[in-house]
């Protein structure tokens, strides 16, 4: 049985796998290269830092850890968002990576907003 923290190192391994494919095809203009390095760095990151936070050894690191991912998410969205209004890359083309881009974002920041509750909710003596 795989567990829902597999699941997403597979998809977002599988994610950053895309984003190196995007980057690839991206035209050989300055603006795409430049633009794509940050996409590239953004989106690999994603995967990288969701091992991390499988690795969490408190509470607190997996908070702090999350926050990297959402970040990551984030900023990965952006320069997707910035790769299709440049025109560098036809909407068309990347349409379903804007929308793993922002539904890794949803899983990420809606499990890091349910941590930062769970921690409020610990007294402090308890911690």
């Amino acid at each position: 049985m795989v567990t829902q923290a597999e699941q997403l190192r597979a998809r977002t391994k599988e994610f950053a796998i895309r984003i190196v494919r995007l980057f690839k095809s991206l035209p050989k203009a300055d603006e795409a290269r430049i633009i794509g390095k940050q996409v590239m760095r953004a989106g690999t990151s994603i995967a990288a830092n969701y091992r991390a936070v499988c690795r969490s050894r408190s509470h607190a690191e997996f908070i702090s850890r999350m926050g990297i991912v959402v970040e990551e998410a984030d900023e990965t969205v952006f320069w997707l968002e910035l790769l299709m209004d440049t025109g560098i890359v036809r909407e068309i083309l990347m349409q379903d990576l804007l929308t793993e881009a922002n539904g890794l974002l949803a899983i990420f920041a809606a499990s890091h907003w349910t941590a930062r509750q769970k921690r409020k909710a610990v007294p402090p003596m308890a911690r």
